[in-house]
């Protein structure tokens, strides 16, 4: 069986994209005859996120205007708090009062992907950022979170104090931005065909068999 490997390019503060995780997670599982090797890439919606983070109601309000009943933001909150429920996804936006810069969380996700972590570290962050309201710029959280899903702790710290893989990410970043894409989640087959936003399973697993089919076909020899 030839593996199919699908990038999932996402931002850990982007609510769409854990709804993302949840739901390519499911298309995975539909089509089990295809093997599927799921990798996450960085993404920054907003890379001019000072390192400490800003105000997050301030910061919607610049994005969407003002916050009313009626809002573009008040409707897409209640969107996703609906779709969160169908996927099991505990949205907490009311606790939300910190929008962080996600860079270093970024990391965090490539080093625990080089463990076979990386769909963990994933969950994990969107969890503590989402349901628990969890800075995920802050290092001595992402350590709290290395350390939840069984990475050394000592180690990440250092890690994160470096510059460790800090070009790594700008450059896989980069090379997205100038491959077009301007939002995410935007899942990628094999650097060939891809697919945008938080689609249902079932599309998913039609756009991974769609993939598939264009693998180059083993031979067999009898």
């Amino acid at each position: 069986m030839t593996k199919l490997t699908i990038e999932m390019v996402s931002d850990l503060v982007c609510p769409w994209c854990w709804l993302g995780l949840r739901r390519i997670q499911s298309a995975i599982a539909l089509v089990p005859e295809i093997e599927v090797e799921l990798l996450f890439r960085p993404f920054e919606l907003d890379p001019t996120i000072p390192e400490g983070g800003v105000n997050y109601r301030d910061y919607m309000a610049s994005k969407f205007g003002p916050e009313t009943e009626d809002s573009r933001w008040a409707a897409m909150r209640e969107a996703l708090v609906q779709y969160g429920q169908e996927e099991d996804i505990p949205y907490n936006f009311s606790e939300l009062r910190h929008r962080p810069n996600s860079f270093d969380a970024h990391r965090l996700v490539r080093w625990a992907q080089g463990q076979g972590k990386g769909a963990e570290a994933k969950e994990a962050l969107f969890s503590a950022y989402f349901e628990h309201a969890r800075d995920i710029g802050d290092h001595d959280v992402l350590c709290d979170i290395a350390e939840e899903i069984g990475l050394e702790r000592d180690i990440v710290e250092k890690l994160l104090l470096s510059d460790a893989d800090v070009e790594a990410v700008r450059k896989e970043e980069e090379l997205f931005r100038q491959m077009g894409i301007g939002g995410v989640p935007t899942y990628i087959a094999m650097r060939r065909i891809a697919v945008q936003g938080a689609e249902s399973a079932e599309k998913l697993a039609k756009f991974i068999k769609a993939s598939a089919d264009q693998l180059p076909q083993q031979r067999s020899y009898g």
